[in-house]
């Protein structure tokens, strides 16, 4: 595996049908971790553990087929793409995995890339210190 991966757990480390959450960023970034999820046909998938709609913590949802269910509104997440099934709008970010030899790996440019503006905004809603910009 190149050095672009970083390895996470062992699939099986994952419960069916749950998630295992990884903490990503420096403590003092207060970033959304990422949910890793295992469905039951053993995929695996890796979303910021963040609903589109009110930031519901997805690896505490209801894991069906190839989605999640949200547990504070029951939005459907489609777990390949992030996004909220219909009628329902908006997306989470994604995370590239990969499985090998049944460890499981995420991209580490990927978990150390900045706060994008949505993560910002949650960083912000849990007390994460602004961020201060030179006059």
């Amino acid at each position: 595996m190149s050095e672009q991966w970083k390895m996470i757990c062992e699939v099986n480390d994952i419960p069916v049908l749950g998630a295992r959450v990884v903490q990503r960023g420096l403590a003092w970034q207060k970033l959304p971790s990422v949910a890793i999820v295992r469905n039951s046909d053993d995929k695996i998938f890796a979303l910021l553990d963040r609903c589109p709609h009110k930031g519901g913590p997805l690896s505490q949802g209801i894991v069906f087929g190839e989605n999640v269910a949200c547990p504070l509104h029951n939005w459907k997440i489609e777990l390949n793409s992030g996004c909220a099934s219909a009628p329902d709008e908006g997306c989470t970010r994604k995370f590239s995995v990969k499985v090998d030899e049944g460890a499981v790996y995420l991209d580490k440019n990927e978990l150390s890339a900045p706060a994008d503006e949505f993560e910002e905004a949650l960083a912000g809603s849990f007390a994460a210190a602004p961020h201060i910009k030179a006059a």
